[in-house]
């Protein structure tokens, strides 16, 4: 059987993180649409699909010789469904100018897979999505959302949107684009970034611990109480402060050669930009406790977590001496 690897009549969008998994889905809903502009596009769920309607959805209609045909779910096709697609892709394969395009999506796991491995071997194409759990990964996503507007952002700016948003991949995508839209710089600047985060916490949080790390104690705890002032919750400062103390932790380790730059999780050129000048293990070790203190202040009724707090902006500020 003939392969169709750079563009086959049937493509599977295999796992990954949802968010992404969708869009390569329109993406490749687009593409096929644009290559036949007339071909009518029909949605399926294989869930609740039998081979009676794929068949009838791949076929020729009074609407369209082809169809671009989307279906979900990939998982859930049962053996006759996916019969019907594997006689499907073969036929395709074997003349695919004159065939619909077919577009699968799978949510990722065992379950369908030798549907899967047959569909591959019959010729369909598969584009596997990636998880985007490590912080490389999500680093690289957000510099991708800029390059799908043939835009480019900061390596700081990229970094700042990842730290604030990197755990929900559709509100990261949206903001991307919104700063497209919304301005004209190329490249897209850390400061523009923060003109649009300045309503979350973890921005607030971020601002305040490097101004702590600066050795600025006064300016670090007015921010703190402004921000407090203004409804932040002191959970949510703790929570940048302790992740800018484990980056200065794992720096730490990358220098001295008790990690690799792979095993910290951070891109090399940010470990780079993180200064260790007056740090000791013991100083380190001290505001990560009070830190910790902190932490247990704001979850506990009677504690007082805003006192908790300047103490660890002061250890901080200090480098735990």
């Amino acid at each position: 059987m003939a392969k169709h690897a750079g563009n086959p009549p049937m493509r599977i969008v295999y796992g990954g993180d949802s968010f992404l998994n969708d869009q390569t889905m329109r993406d490749l809903c687009h593409k096929a649409l644009t290559v036949r502009p007339d071909a009518e596009l029909i949605e399926l769920d294989a869930t609740n699909t039998d081979q009676y309607a794929f068949d009838e959805a791949v076929s020729p209609s009074l609407l369209s010789d082809t169809a671009v045909v989307h279906i979900t779910n990939l998982q859930n096709a049962d053996d006759k469904l996916g019969e019907a697609m594997i006689a499907y892709c073969k036929q395709a394969c074997a003349n695919p100018s004159e065939s619909s395009i077919v577009i699968c999506q799978h949510e990722g796991g065992n379950k369908g897979k030798r549907l899967i491995d047959k569909l591959t071997h019959a010729g369909a194409g598969k584009e596997d999505i990636p998880d985007l759990k490590k912080p490389e990964a999500k680093l690289n996503f957000t510099i991708s959302q800029f390059e799908r507007h043939n835009r480019r952002v900061e390596p700081q700016a990229a970094q700042q949107l990842v730290d604030v948003l990197g755990e929900h991949t559709g509100e990261l995508a949206a903001m991307c684009n919104q700063l497209c839209f919304d301005f004209d710089d190329n490249p897209i600047s850390l400061n523009r970034v923060n003109q649009y985060l300045t309503a979350n916490a973890q921005v607030t949080g971020f601002a305040l611990a490097d101004t702590a790390l600066a050795g600025r104690t006064a300016d670090a705890i007015i921010m703190m109480r402004s921000a407090i002032e203004q409804g932040t919750a002191p959970i949510a400062l703790i929570g940048a402060l302790a992740s800018k103390l484990r980056g200065i932790a794992k720096a730490a380790a990358v220098k001295s050669g008790t990690i690799s730059t792979a095993e910290a999780g951070m891109p090399s050129w940010m470990l780079k930009r993180i200064k260790l000048a007056g740090w000791t293990s013991a100083g380190l070790s001290t505001c990560i406790q009070t830190l910790a203190w902190a932490d247990e202040q704001s979850k506990t009724n009677g504690g007082d977590p805003v006192y908790a707090l300047e103490r660890s902006i002061e250890c901080i500020a200090s480098k735990g001496r």
